[in-house]
């Protein structure tokens, strides 16, 4: 993909989204691994880790475009996208934490990074590697310039997050548009699709954000509506 393109731009710009909206718990995770270390040790054991953990996932996304290329892949991908989606609407747990054993040595923290990095990188991997239409170079690019904004402006991300919800609403129809995207471009109907279908190059992405974002919201709606009666009766208890 040419570099001076729009549709590069435009990937790039996918890249970095899917990484801030979805990135947010891996910044948490470096964070975590290097709060034992010595002070002067810290911006050390944060670069290393990040560092490896872009090289890692460049590697996962290589693998990703050679597993994407089998037929049927692209559009089982699709839905696990459309999933990771839904799931992104869906109300934080009230206890969620981070099980991240902090390491007092530099290398025990870069190894933490990478480890936890690896694990919970799945939904980046797939979607970055549907932004990216099989360049390698944009998954680079885009990796490079969105890693540090999550590290280093994680807090200002998550609270832009928690205060206009619309900024996960629009992450989850991203992932949705970019499922519809890739869908489409699987080698079992991609050509079918180009001779008689060429229509589906828009319809497919919007459905993909209508499903997303309407089966994300409804299930949101229906975890909440059991909650509720669980919590109004324990303020009734508390009650003197």
């Amino acid at each position: 993909m040419d570099i001076a393109s729009p549709q590069f731009w435009v990937a790039v710009l996918q890249i970095i989204a899917i990484d801030i909206v979805l990135g947010g718990d891996n910044a948490v995770v470096i964070a975590l691994a290097c709060r034992r270390l010595p002070k002067e040790q810290r911006n050390q054991g944060i670069f290393w880790g990040v560092f490896g953990a872009i090289a890692l996932r460049v590697i996962l996304i290589s693998f990703a475009f050679a597993l994407l290329a089998i037929p049927m892949l692209k559009i089982i991908g699709a839905l696990l996208l459309i999933w990771i989606g839904i799931k992104l609407l869906q109300p934080e747990p009230e206890d969620g934490t981070h099980e991240i054993n902090a390491s007092t040595t530099l290398l025990g923290a870069i190894k933490t990074i990478i480890i936890a990095d690896a694990v919970m990188s799945l939904d980046n991997v797939i979607a970055i590697a549907g932004a990216a239409k099989d360049s390698i170079g944009l998954v680079i690019f885009g990796l490079i310039i969105s890693v540090p904004i999550i590290v280093w402006s994680s807090k200002l991300v998550m609270r832009l997050m928690d205060r206009f919800p619309i900024v996960i609403i629009i992450g989850a129809g991203l992932l949705g548009w970019i499922a519809g995207d890739m869908a489409i471009t699987d080698a079992i109907i991609k050509k079918w699709v180009s001779t008689n279908a060429i229509f589906l190059h828009w319809l497919s992405p919007v459905c993909g954000v209508l499903v997303t974002i309407i089966v994300g919201k409804w299930l949101a709606a229906k975890s909440l509506k059991k909650k509720t009666p669980i919590v109004d009766l324990v303020k009734d208890i508390d009650k003197p």
